[in-house]
């Protein structure tokens, strides 16, 4: 005898709430400021140390790579970054939703 597979059960989404929205740009804020630090810490690094080489393709070569390297820093920073942003606003507007009107029908 075989057992029935169970079924996967269908959960519902849950909807956002002003809490959940705000610790979830806390954590995305945070996240930003730490990529924020770790590419300003790059930048620091790149412009402290400069390229001993004398040919040309070393010079293209480390250029590349180091603009590489902190477009991809800054992107992560700015995408956590407009994330917290989005957050915040999505729970003022639920705030906002949620307000009873003055006009209770009637004109």
């Amino acid at each position: 005898m075989t057992e029935p597979s169970p079924q996967p059960t269908k959960t519902e989404p849950v909807p956002p709430t002003p809490l959940r929205c705000l610790v979830g740009s806390g954590i995305s804020a945070s996240l930003a400021w730490g990529l924020y630090l770790l590419t300003s810490a790059i930048a620091v690094s790149f412009a402290s140390k400069p390229m001993l080489s004398d040919k040309a393709i070393v010079h293209r070569i480390a250029s590349a790579v180091r603009t590489l390297v902190l477009g991809l820093a800054s992107m992560g920073t700015f995408i956590f970054a407009f994330v917290a942003i989005g957050l915040i606003l999505l729970m003022i507007q639920l705030i906002v939703q949620k307000q009873p009107s003055g006009n209770d029908g009637g004109s």
